[in-house]
């Protein structure tokens, strides 16, 4: 038999570990499993909504989902000036942009429901 086997590595007694993290009670993880499954739940849920903003009074509207893809952009044709194609890019990036805030803004929020009255150590 090799010289070692057979005996507990050094450092535990008995064969047997300690107790884990000190400090860290069993109400505490069954805490943190429950805001870790309600998260994913939310996270799930949100990447399924849609959000939609508009831009130049309307008249150019964009959507996206909670995962920020584009989805849907309209925009009227009256916005559609040869001369200004600089002005209705503005808007379209300026609709999108709002969209895709509104998205986070509601992930936020939701999230921070979540993690409201816990007292996390970080």
């Amino acid at each position: 038999m090799a010289k070692g086997y057979g005996r507990p590595p050094m450092g535990r007694k008995g064969g047997k570990m300690g107790m884990g993290m000190p400090g860290l009670n069993m109400d505490m993880i069954k805490q943190a499993q429950k805001m870790q499954a309600d998260m994913e739940k939310t996270q799930a849920e949100l990447q399924e909504k849609e959000y939609t903003a508009t831009a130049g009074g309307g008249v150019v509207s964009a959507t996206v989902d909670g995962k920020h893809t584009l989805k849907a952009l309209t925009i009227d044709p009256e916005a559609v000036d040869p001369d200004d194609v600089e002005m209705l890019q503005d808007m379209v990036i300026a609709a999108v942009n709002e969209a895709i805030r509104a998205a986070m803004d509601d992930m936020s929020a939701s999230m921070g429901k979540i993690t409201s009255g816990m007292n996390l150590p970080f």
